[in-house]
């Protein structure tokens, strides 16, 4: 006989074992917006929404546009650490490109 089937004194117990379930909560997720200026080129755009978000040649182009014609586009929207990830990645191409490419990260 299994030992939590037995009381103190050696008797069988009616109970059950349960398996109490947590609930997990969802991280919060975070949009990475890239913002225009006046010099860098849409085909560099273009370049960092395929290389670092793995946009298909479309979609990043549609980006692109959003950025040149509203000011802002969302290129991926990710949980915190991976967020943080991509705006540093491309900020640092940018740079290694003497781009002034401004990507940040809001929460969603």
């Amino acid at each position: 006989m299994p030992d939590w089937e037995e009381d103190q004194g050696g008797d069988r117990q009616g109970g059950l074992l349960t398996e109490q379930k947590q609930k997990l909560k969802k991280p919060p997720l975070y949009k990475v917006l890239l913002h225009n200026d006046d010099y860098t080129t849409m085909e560099f755009v273009v370049f960092i929404l395929q290389s670092v978000f793995h946009k298909p040649e479309a979609e990043a182009v549609r980006i692109m546009l959003d950025v040149h014609q509203q000011g802002i586009g969302v290129a991926g929207v990710f949980t915190y650490e991976i967020a943080e990830a991509k705006v540093n990645k491309v900020i640092a191409m940018a740079r290694a490109n003497e781009y002034p490419l401004l990507c940040t990260l809001e929460q969603d």
